[in-house]
């Protein structure tokens, strides 16, 4: 994707964005994962933690799955390595998020593929919270 088209989708992304599943949150606060939900949730965003090895994290209730969560979301951020993104596809196109964001060092283009053929808005290897940064100023 050229870096101006990647840039507006990541524009777009931000500004339709309420509420985001975030799958493989800890609740470990030095974790990446952790500082950069937080980070998004102070800019107003919602997050719906999703890892089957801890109840809540953020104030929020965390999920197993994202079948699993009942309320609407409309983003999928992803902190797992890209191991793991084939079989997180086959539960993304299972839900209504619109959007999935991979984080720095997440990805696979056959996964990229699928995802977009099942109508999913993609970006891989990008850290969501300075992407933010730059482009919701």
């Amino acid at each position: 994707m050229e870096k101006e088209n990647e840039q507006q989708l990541m524009t777009n992304m931000l500004t339709e964005t309420e509420v985001i599943a975030v799958v493989g949150l800890s609740d470990k606060p030095q974790r990446t994962s952790y500082q950069i939900a937080k980070a998004m949730q102070q800019a107003g965003y919602r997050i719906i933690p999703v890892n089957p090895h801890i109840d809540e994290v953020l104030g929020e209730k965390a999920y197993d799955s994202l079948p699993e969560i009942e309320e609407p979301f409309d983003m999928v951020n992803v902190f797992r390595r890209s191991i793991f993104l084939p079989t997180l596809a086959e539960d993304i196109i299972q839900t209504n998020a619109r959007f999935v964001w991979m984080q720095q060092g997440v990805q696979d283009k056959q996964v990229y593929q699928y995802l977009t053929e099942h109508g999913k808005q993609v970006i891989m290897n990008q850290c969501i919270k300075v992407a933010h940064s730059v482009l919701m100023k």
